[in-house]
């Protein structure tokens, strides 16, 4: 439940931090390489891979092939048709004879380029359903063509096609990956492949039946296991090696073992043996050991995570969908987590929450700034710009966490911003865009690293407290007690004490960046007349809207007409820090006492409902700039060079693989599930 997602980008942020510039002029960062519906694919690059040493290397490249063998886990859990789904519009797409220019082959490849960036039919983020443009009258001649002129890929896909051409055509069917309405069966209006013949009621009581309330280090009940009934009985099949997802289990495993040889320190090796253990046979408690040695074991240049990982795909929120994320230090920018990390006790102590929540000692708090080198699984094409894992809030306490913010993306992300006309058309006025320009890209990533270092691994559970209190609404709260965290701290003078920022106004960047982007700018990622679901977008929501309510009375912020429009004005902007101060001590005694009446309260009043007035104006202004609301990537390519004995000597990296190729590449590759 903790990773930091990127929010809708202001132009011309200027880079101060102590990072350097990426930009290579012939592969540059933030290029566009593809654009279509709501969606632009940008290129990243990975700065300072050639001067890790050879065996770095080999371990970067061997962990990218354990992270790209999972890629078909992660479309398989989004959706139990998406795999069939994505070989037949694969196929009919690379097979195509007709007219490429017209209307409906045109529809066609942008709903199949929707489809592979959400790794399924549907939104990465709204989760709703994509809409086909092409008719159906045409879809059918083109699944004869392809059956024609490869029977047997039609042959292994035929007893489902009724089902595909249901998910394609009707808008009922499978209509959503993550419900969250509020008092609706979750998973019976899920599309997700988690659950299977089951209620929300069936398993809620399962896992209350099976979780001791005086466990103090349970484990993650339902993260690698899919629940349905056998013979009427409510069980987990485990995802495991000899269970489900074996094939591309094994392939993990295996590009683990090969890794696992340049591990870079004795511990790292004890972490790889622990996750592959844990692959073997699906016990939780292997997963708990690897989790405290991966952990513990700071040392390491390069690093990654790879598994089941972040529940939000599970409207339960329990269990963790596929991902994998192979990175390595930035020496230069992580001196800025390493000051902070040190910190950590004096920002325990000092938060204004009720000290019976604070953690009386803060323990194995580390973090760093990494180049991403390889994205998979859930957090590719679209990915988080920050993390802190584990999740399991007994190892949290007991041995700390690891956060990480992932700068060669935020850069990426930056220089795709700027000029877009976006600070132009609602920031309220020059000065404000001036404070901007100067101060957002650092004060946003100081927001990054307060989220994941420090925020999520503030406070601590009350005993007894189930840790799945919160039920549907625990990744909103979390991420919610995360920002408010940063955000709180990211105005107090002991940033400047410890060098972190130069000037004591520039965290008024990021205070207003941040409730435009949850009162207004956020709402261009939302079809009118629906309502906000995505849990990331419920938190800011959150935050913005009970601090507009609550400094009513102050006069701290409001929303004022000018020529017409509709822009955000902060006029205390101290004031709002400690209306920051006074919700986070709130959401944190919520999660603290696991009251779920009252964080479903405060989410459904501030976090759901749409003002239709204001987004219709958010959605005419944005769509004058056109901008895409959102943005994702492709990775590099790494290739091996071999000597005539067939050893690797070196492993290059190169930037000019476009979008849907690499994507086919990756399925005629990495789809042990499909073969």
């Amino acid at each position: 439940m903790n990773r930091l997602l990127m929010t809708m980008a202001l132009a011309g942020a200027a880079s101060i931090s102590a990072m350097a510039n990426f930009t290579d002029p012939n592969n540059p960062s933030g290029t566009v390489v593809d654009r279509f519906a709501d969606i632009e694919v940008l290129r990243y690059t990975v700065p300072g891979f050639e001067k890790l040493s050879l065996d770095q290397k080999k371990f970067v490249y061997y962990l990218t092939e354990a992270a790209l063998s999972g890629r078909d886990i992660l479309w398989d859990q989004n959706g139990r048709y998406n795999l069939p789904l994505r070989r037949l519009l694969e196929g009919i797409y690379q097979n195509y004879n007709g007219d490429r220019k017209s209307a409906d082959f045109v529809a066609f490849e942008n709903y199949l380029k929707q489809v592979e960036f959400g790794n399924g039919p549907h939104h990465h983020y709204s989760t709703d359903k994509f809409r086909p443009e092409f008719s159906a009258d045409w879809f059918e001649k083109q699944i004869k063509a392809f059956a024609d002129s490869n029977p047997a890929e039609i042959e292994a896909i035929g007893n489902v096609l009724p089902d595909l051409r249901k998910l394609i055509f009707e808008p009922t069917f499978m209509a959503k990956r993550v419900n969250q309405t509020e008092g609706e069966d979750l998973i019976a209006t899920s599309a997700n492949n988690f659950y299977e013949g089951v209620t929300q009621k069936e398993v809620e009581d399962y896992f209350n039946a099976i979780k001791n309330p005086d466990d103090a280090t349970p484990v993650s009940y339902g993260l690698n296991t899919k629940v349905t009934k056998i013979n009427g009985k409510v069980v987990e099949l485990p995802y495991k090696l000899g269970g489900l997802y074996s094939p591309a289990i094994e392939r993990i495993v295996d590009n683990l073992t090969k890794a696992r040889q340049y591990a870079e320190t004795p511990q790292q090796a004890a972490s790889i043996d622990a996750l592959i253990r844990y692959y073997a046979t699906g016990d939780l408690r292997a997963f708990d050991e690897y989790s405290i040695l991966w952990t513990e074991d700071t040392t390491p240049t390069v690093d990654f995570v790879n598994g089941f990982i972040e529940s939000y795909g599970d409207p339960l929120g329990m269990t963790g969908s596929w991902e994998s994320i192979v990175n390595f230090r930035n020496n230069d920018a992580s001196r800025r987590t390493e000051i902070i990390s040190n910190a950590a006790q004096w920002f325990e102590n000092n938060s204004p929450v009720d000290p019976r929540f604070r953690k009386p000692e803060v323990k194995g708090v580390s973090a760093k700034v990494i180049n991403a080198a390889i994205l998979a699984g859930d957090a590719y094409p679209s990915t988080p710009i920050g993390i802190n894992l584990p999740n399991a809030n007994w190892i949290r306490a007991a041995h700390g966490s690891k956060s990480v913010t992932i700068e060669n993306i935020t850069q990426a992300y930056d220089d795709a911003s700027h000029g877009n006309g976006f600070n132009e058309e609602f920031v309220i006025d020059e000065p404000t865009r001036e404070l901007l320009d100067k101060y957002l890209f650092i004060t946003d990533n100081l927001h990054t690293d307060l989220h994941e270092c420090l925020g999520h691994g503030s406070g601590r559970l009350l005993p007894g407290v189930d840790p799945d209190a919160l039920k549907a609404h625990g990744s909103t709260l979390e991420e919610t007690r995360a920002d408010l965290f940063a955000l709180y701290y990211l105005a107090d003078p002991k940033l400047l004490e410890l060098g972190l920022l130069d000037n004591p106004d520039a965290y008024k960047a990021e205070y207003y960046k941040y409730m435009l982007n949850g009162l207004m700018t956020q709402l261009m990622r939302i079809e009118p007349g629906k309502d906000v679901e995505e849990a990331h977008m419920r938190n800011r929501k959150l935050i913005a809207e009970w601090v507009l309510e609550h400094g009513k009375d102050d006069n701290v912020v409001e929303l004022v007409k000018r020529d017409g429009k509709t822009f955000v004005q902060i006029n205390d902007y101290t004031r709002m820090r400690q209306l920051f101060g006074e919700l986070l001590a709130e959401i944190q005694r919520i999660k603290s006492e696991g009251d779920y009446e009252a964080g479903a309260a405060l989410v459904e009043e501030y976090a759901v409902k749409v003002d239709p007035k204001i987004h219709k104006e958010v959605l005419d202004r944005y769509a004058k700039l056109n901008i895409a609301p959102y943005k994702g990537f492709v990775n590099p390519v790494y290739t091996p060079v071999t000597d005539a004995n067939g050893e690797i000597t070196d492993v290059r990296v190169t930037y000019v693989e476009d979008y849907l190729p690499q994507m086919f590449r990756y399925s005629r590759d990495y789809s042990p599930l499909t073969r």
